[in-house]
This record gives C-alpha cells, structure tokens and sequence, in this order.
C-alpha cells in the first residue's frame, strides 16, 4: 500500500549516532531477537561511562570539589552498579531494594546517598549501619534516624532537604520553620548525627533555577557551622536534559504535530512532551548551572562540596529496545498498524500520558531496494486498546513484514523498565550489555539479582 508523506507525523530522528548503528548493522540484533524469542534491551556500558567521566571532568574544570551520584531509578540494570563500583562514583537509592542492589555490587556505603519521602524503617537501618548519606524529608524521619544511630551506635550522616522557595508546592522538603527546628534537632542530637548539609528536589530543568537554589543552600551551610554543625555539601539533584534530536526537526514537530497525524486521532499537550531537543544538555547543562551566578566561586569559597544525582543523563545513548514485528494491518485510511511482539509497557513515556518521540528505526529482515515510504503507527500484542507503543503514524522507508525489526534509539534512561510488567505472561525484555573491551564486540546478559 502506498502512503503519501502527509499521512504521517513531521519525523523526528535521534541524533547520528555511528557506533550505535556500526552496532546494529552487524546483524547482531537479529541475532539476538532470534535467540532470545521477543524483544530485548541493548545496553552499551561504554556511553554510561563516558557520561560520567564528562560530569566529572565538569566538576573539575571549575575546580569544584563534589561526587556524582547515579540516580537508580533511571534503569535497573546491573551493569550500572558494576560501573559505578568500578568507578568510586556515588549511587542514588530511594528503597531497601535498590540499596541493597547497590551494595550487593560493590558500592560502598559511603557513596550512597539515600533519598525519596517517608523512608521505610528497613531501608533507613541499612543505610544508618552502612554509612550512607540519608537526605531527610521531615522532621518525624530526623528523629528517626536520631533512634537508629543511637541504638545502633553508629552516627547517622544526614543532608536536611529544604523545600525549595522557587517550588513550593512541591511535597518534598522542610519548610523554613520545619528546617529551622532540624537544625536546632541536629545540634542537640550531639554524635549521633553528622549533619553535612542540605539539598533539594527541583523539577524541570532550568538550569538559572538550579543554580540560585544551590547558591541559597551554601548560605544555609555558611549559618549552619555557626550552630557547630559539619554543613560542608548540598546536593542539586537531578534535572540535567538529555538532548534526543537537532533544533529543527524538533521545531517542526512541534509545529506541525496535529491529531489526524495518530491512530484514532489521538492527540497529546506539546507541554506533556519532554524537550527531546534542549540546547543545553548533560554535562553542559551542570557547566550552566556553575556558571550562573558565579555558583562555583561561591562553592570553592565556602569550602562546599557539590552533590549531584543525574539519572537520564548518565543513560544517554547508552542504550535502545528492539521489536520483532509480527503482522501489518493495512488501514483504509492510508496508513498501517504495526503489531511488535512486546508491548508499550517496555516503553514508559505512557505512563506520562505522553509518547516516546524519536523514531524507530525498521531493521529489515530482507532489505527491498525498490520499497514505497510506508507510514504506520506502532501496537503491542496486548488486548488493550491502548497498547501503543508509538500511536503517531511514522513514515517508515519500507512496509514491514513480519520478521523485521524495529529499534528505539536512547531508551536506556526511563523507558526500559519504569513500567514493565508481564501481563498476558508475556516475559519481560531482557537486558543484553554489549561489551567492547578488547577491541572487539561481545555480547552478554545482564544478571540482575533481584529480577
């Protein structure tokens, strides 16, 4: 069936990515979809570190002391933990289970920092007895973590997470009264507390926002050590964009996105869409947030270690999904629907109520010179209506049939696995790490302990 380009939404390719592609065009991922019997994630260890040594090189061209913390929640993957033991790089936990993940692959207690509300008992024992950094949320926690640190005889390292001024409805974080009586809880608590400073939890990623939020945090430090107290660190979070496509494809989109371009005229907020395109990005948006207001002078001259704990951005380009389409249906209304052998819970940004916007990319099991561009929209092998793992009706360069491939770019971070389940007892992907140590290419199944 021939499609006309009008059919299908504005594209929206990722950025070039040469070893990716040097990756699947070795017939690897056929491979490994034959050998595996459905879909699969793709891990590339070597982009993780590489995101990491630029954090770290950042940090260190502005001649700022700090540690990056891994968020946890951004992938699963054990590959990561091993990584980040490997390193010395800091893990960020906010349950039992991830702490536990953490510690079973060799991170140290010290380089795990603790946050999330409302920490469950058992998760804030371990942390307590491993050393871990606990950012507390609430006062009840503080005394808390008073109890443990004095029943276990071990002094709890604390950060007093402010609820920050540019946000203030968010539900994490002290106000000023609340933090105002921390500090004076902390001062008395004596040796059972080391309290090193504070933190935030910020939304979006303004990087001007982030950076007058932490230069408030090194003065709370500066009238803190006047209580006796250590306030040596604050941590900035997360919220560092990962760029997924250039300006002007994502301008266009935006622009020309309309509801008859998706199945069923379905139509989401341009707002609910995260930035796929942001000009400041990863490492360079951490070198914005120094830069703003002279943060870094004003770190070295406290004396004030910075704490950061990127989740996505340490993911970028560190992974894609990988779909065997199992049967085309051809729409009257001049386009296709794709059925993969997976489903959009492998694919996480609807949970959002959103859509996961770069295209795939169609790895034909028998490539066809003379192929039409062929337009079509993307379902699960679910039941559900709404299993759609791209409802926007892509133009792909050929009509797919079954046996093909279709591979999401840069879905390391947040899509894989925030929303898997096995429904229909459909197995969940597994993680494939490919290795390049060597010199060559070795593949390997990621072993998760918990999974």
């Amino acid at each position: 069936m021939a499609v006309t380009r009008t059919s299908a939404a504005p594209p929206l390719p990722a950025h070039p990515d040469p070893e990716l592609d040097a990756t699947l065009g070795g017939g690897l991922p056929q491979e490994l979809s034959y050998a595996l019997g459905g879909p699969f994630h793709l891990l590339l260890p070597d982009r993780f570190d590489a995101n990491l040594a630029a954090f770290s090189e950042v940090l260190s061209e502005a001649g700022v002391e700090g540690r990056v913390y891994y968020a946890k929640k951004a992938n699963k993957a054990a590959v990561w933990m091993d990584r980040c033991a490997l390193s010395g790089a800091g893990v960020d936990v906010a349950a039992a289970g991830e702490l536990q993940d953490a510690l079973g692959h060799g991170v140290r207690g010290e380089n795990v920092v603790v946050t999330g509300p409302a920490k469950a008992e058992g998760l804030l024992r371990v942390a307590v007895l491993q050393g871990c950094l606990i950012a507390v949320d609430a006062l009840d926690e503080l005394e808390h973590v008073i109890a443990l640190a004095r029943t276990t005889a071990r002094p709890a390292r604390v950060l007093l997470r402010r609820l920050p001024p540019a946000q203030p409805h968010s539900r994490f974080g002290l106000d000023d009264g609340q933090l105002e009586s921390a500090l004076a809880r902390c001062a008395e608590a004596g040796e059972a507390v080391v309290m090193e400073g504070f933190s935030f939890h910020l939304s979006g990623y303004d990087t001007e926002q982030r950076a007058q939020s932490a230069g408030e945090l090194v003065d709370l430090c500066l009238k803190a050590r006047v209580r006796g107290l250590r306030a040596d660190r604050i941590s900035i979070g997360g919220g560092f964009a990962v760029d997924y496509t250039d300006a002007g494809h994502w301008a266009r989109f935006l622009r020309e996105q309309r509801p008859e371009q998706y199945h069923a005229g379905k139509s989401f907020a341009p707002a609910d869409f995260y930035p796929y395109h942001s000009p400041v990005a990863g490492a360079g948006a951490l070198r914005a947030v120094l830069e703003a207001h002279d943060l870094a002078g004003r770190l070295r001259t406290a004396g004030v270690r910075l704490l950061l704990e990127p989740g996505r951005a340490l993911l970028d380009r560190a992974g894609c999904t990988v779909f065997r389409v199992q049967g085309v249906k051809d729409r009257p209304s001049g386009y296709g629907i794709v059925t993969v052998d997976g489903s959009s819970l492998s694919l996480s940004e609807q949970w959002f109520n959103s859509e996961y916007l770069p295209d795939p990319v169609l790895l034909p099991a028998r490539p066809d010179g003379g192929a039409e561009p062929y337009a079509a929209c993307v379902g699960g092998a679910t039941c559900l209506e709404s299993d759609m793992l791209t409802w926007r009706k892509v133009l792909l360069p050929a009509r797919p049939a079954p046996g093909d491939l279709l591979v999401y770019p840069n879905t390391a971070g947040y899509q894989m696995d925030s929303n898997e389940s096995p429904f229909h007892e459909l197995p969940l992907p597994p993680k494939v790490v490919v290795d390049t140590d060597g010199g060559g290419t070795r593949w390997r199944l990621d072993r998760h302990p918990l999974a």
